[in-house]
């Protein structure tokens, strides 16, 4: 059975879901990711769904589990690239998702999680120098 790789990113932990998800699938993905959450002290996941077509409400369940967990653990979770056709099905099926937050993709999870950790976010050499501008320093 396939183990879903967890990358470290400075403080957060990166999880991209590349192959079809089953039950035994979703609690090996559970029980690593706390184990590498207390191992490294991650502050918050990024968990990619981008490659999910089909997400049942076992699945589901797993989603809001982990991020229930992670919560209790010191660290945020953000799920990003669900698909329409996953998000509908999930509304249809009357799971709400409760506690996980999501984004549309990779840079705006990066960009929320940090927000939610804490964690300054990298400032861009143009955006800095328009800044220092309409700032001066007295």
């Amino acid at each position: 059975m396939d183990r879903i790789p967890i990358l470290k990113l400075e403080e957060l932990l990166l999880v991209s879901i590349q192959v079809d998800m089953h039950d035994q699938t979703a609690m090996m993905l559970q029980d690593d990711l706390t184990a590498r959450i207390v191992a490294t002290q991650a502050r918050g996941v990024l968990i990619d769904i981008s490659s999910l077509e089909v997400v049942d409400s076992f699945i589901g369940r797993m989603l809001a589990n982990i991020a229930s967990m992670s919560r209790i653990l010191g660290a945020e979770t953000v799920v990003v690239g669900m698909r329409p056709a996953v998000a509908i099905t999930l509304v249809e099926l009357g799971m709400s998702l409760k506690g996980v937050r999501t984004a549309l993709n990779i840079d705006k999870g990066i960009a929320l999680l940090r927000r939610l950790t804490g964690e300054p976010e990298p400032v861009e050499s143009g955006r800095a120098e328009a800044e220092d501008d309409a700032h001066p320093q007295e």
